[in-house]
Parts: structure tokens; C-alpha cells; sequence
């Protein structure tokens, strides 16, 4: 089968690689480059596990061709903090029971990331249909919204102290 080469960046680093044209995003972040924080779950587009931001949209990547990325910017969950400095949405979802089993949780973050760029105040409401389209079997949501209300709060004072 013919190979594609493609050009993106991925979590601010260029990234070059030849592809096959039906390799999905989620498995070229996985396997090529050794991001394991995505997660895929359904495979379908229906759970969100996979969810990672392209080009500042929150997109599936199970559902996205490596190809389609050429030229764009990724971000991925593995991207947000480290085991010593985690992300304030990071240290919320820690700080307020956010997560469970953790099978979710990167795409949970992702579109909550996405959320938080274009909204730094959600309301309850606008968090919870934010991530309407991600599944959770563990946590019932309530507390996954509480930590993302709490990392908008926490970002806020961040960005007000800055100014």
C-alpha cells in the first residue's frame, strides 16, 4: 500500500513520519509516537476516551486519519503537565475526585481544555454540555464537573495575578 508523508506538530514539537492513508490518528499518537495517554475505548467515535485537540478544535481522534493531520497542530493529554507540575485541570480533577478508573479521563481533560480556552468561566451547564459527548461509567459526572469549575476558578486567579 502506498505511504503518505505527513508534517504536523504534535504538543509543540514538529513531528515528520510516513504513513499509511488508513492509519487513524489515535494509532499514529500511540504506536508511532509513543503518546500512550490517549486512550481508545470504542473505536467508534462514541466514547471520547481518544479525544485530543487539532488545530484548537477537540476532535476523535479514532475517528481522524493520521493524513488528515498533515500541516495541523495536535495537542494531546500527555502534553498538559508532568508528575511534579501538574496542570491546574489536572490538579482539580485530582483535588476534587474527577476521576475513577481513569479510562476517560484524557478525554475528559481535552475537551474541558478546549472548553476553558474559548469560555475561562463556564457555567455548570456549559461544562456539563461540554462533555455531554464523552463517556464516564465511573463517576456519575458530578464530580468531573466540579473539577472543572474548580480549574476554571484556579486558572482565573493564574491569568488575574499575571496582569
Amino acid at each position: 500500500m502506498k505511504q503518505i508523508e505527513i508534517t504536523l506538530k504534535v504538543n509543540n514539537k514538529a513531528r515528520r513520519a510516513t504513513v499509511a492513508p488508513r492509519l487513524l490518528l489515535s494509532d499514529f499518537l500511540r504506536r508511532d509516537l509513543h503518546l500512550h495517554g490517549t486512550h481508545v475505548g470504542c473505536e467508534h467515535g462514541v466514547c471520547g476516551a481518544c479525544t485530543v485537540i487539532v488545530d484548537n478544535l477537540a476532535v476523535r481522534s479514532c475517528l481522524m486519519f493520521a493524513v488528515q493531520a498533515d500541516g495541523c497542530e495536535v495537542t494531546t493529554v500527555d502534553s498538559l503537565g508532568s508528575i511534579n507540575k501538574l496542570h491546574p485541570l489536572q490538579q482539580a480533577f485530582w483535588e476534587e475526585h474527577g476521576l475513577q478508573c481513569g479510562f476517560c479521563t484524557p478525554g475528559m481533560l481535552m475537551v474541558a481544555i478546549e472548553l476553558l480556552s474559548k469560555n475561562p468561566n463556564p457555567t455548570e451547564d456549559e461544562v456539563r454540555e461540554a462533555i455531554s459527548g464523552n463517556l464516564c461509567r465511573c463517576t456519575g459526572y458530578q464530580n468531573i464537573v466540579k473539577s472543572v469549575m474548580s480549574a476554571a476558578k484556579k486558572m482565573q486567579a493564574v491569568t488575574e495575578a499575571a496582569a
